[in-house]
């Protein structure tokens, strides 16, 4: 019964307003103002193997089993495992569940695609991790219904203090922790969870002061908000580097326009493949090296051509030479006799 009511503590069902007519109006608007719940009636199973040995089918004998198994993305929560006491075990009985639930978390199975992954991640589904986030395992959420003689603030003290190692996070500079590796353990009453709702200021974390909902308890708002700072420092930086960067990137000497990164690059160079024109932009340079291009070329035209004339003159003088010649020997056929 009291995983029953559990499940409908958190679910929160709408009641059907239509049969609410006869009843006082507050009533009425109680009933449609009450907090929402979390998911639908499809996303709570309960008595799940949680199989540290075995298979899923055939676990070993001393396995864990959750008393609920919450999925609701939906909602913010794609993943939820929930314990409920009666207030009838032992802390030490609790805590020896929570080491399972930890041995289950870190074992690893071949997938279908052939590669390892932690074996609930074969049959569950929660977001991928962003590069640098935390890891944390599933978060563990326990009811107590105080139908027992246990109390169960002392429980969860001396839980608290057996499973330390399950969840306690390192702590860093800024006063957040990050819990890679860990489990989040969450407590709550099923009569306070009954007032306030997923919600509500219903949930204890183990570690922190007070009562949150249940998606702030389960999850790390003050590590996500250092985490948001430092990522929005890291940009200030980047862009200020930039900045500074974009101050000192030359331009062009005739047109003015800013230099490209690849033609920053190519003026900079020194030795072998130095540019000549490093106070040019790629198009200016084009131009400078097109009109060197141009001007070498006619000078070697003008070259050529003066070399041609200068070896036609040289021809026709040849030429006068030879007709000279020819003409001194048709005046004197014979040679002088001595």
């Amino acid at each position: 019964m009291s995983v029953n009511e559990t499940v409908i503590a958190l679910l929160r069902p709408k009641p059907d307003l239509t049969r609410l007519t006869r009843e006082p109006t507050e009533a009425q608007a109680a009933a449609v103002e009450a907090p929402a719940g979390v998911g639908t009636i499809g996303s709570y199973v309960t008595e799940v193997v949680l199989p540290f040995a075995g298979t899923w089918t055939t676990p070993s004998r001393a396995a864990v089993y959750a008393d609920i198994v919450l999925t609701a993305p939906e909602d913010g929560i794609p993943l939820l495992f929930i314990e409920v006491d009666n207030c009838h075990e032992s802390p030490q009985k609790i805590a020896a569940k929570f080491h399972g639930y930890q041995r289950f978390f870190q074992r690893t199975v071949k997938d279908t695609d052939g590669h390892q992954r932690p074996m609930w991640r074969t049959r569950w589904w929660t977001p991928d991790h962003e590069p640098g986030d935390e890891r944390p395992h599933p978060p563990v959420l326990l009811v107590f219904n105080r139908i027992g003689k246990r109390n169960p603030d002392l429980v969860m003290r001396k839980v608290a203090e057996l499973t330390t190692s399950i969840w306690q996070g390192r702590a860093h500079r800024g006063g957040h922790h990050t819990y890679d590796g860990c489990i989040p353990i969450v407590a709550t009453g099923l009569n306070l969870l009954r007032e306030h709702g997923p919600d509500g200021p219903a949930f204890h974390r183990i570690g922190r002061p007070g009562f949150q909902s249940l998606k702030d308890a389960i999850g790390n708002p003050r590590g996500d908000a250092a985490v948001a700072r430092a990522r929005a420092a890291e940009a200030h930086a980047d862009a200020q580097r930039t900045a500074e960067r974009e101050a000192r990137r030359p331009v062009c000497a005739d047109c003015g326009a800013a230099f490209t990164n690849a033609r920053w690059h190519e003026s900079r160079l020194t030795g072998w493949g130095k540019d000549d024109y490093p106070h040019l932009c790629e198009a200016c340079k084009h131009q400078a090296v097109t009109a060197k291009e141009r001007e070498h070329e006619q000078q070697w035209t003008a070259a050529a051509a003066a070399e041609q004339a200068r070896a036609l003159e040289e021809a026709h003088w040849q030429a006068d030479e030879e007709a000279e010649a020819d003409r001194k020997a048709r005046r004197f056929p014979f040679p002088f006799r001595s």
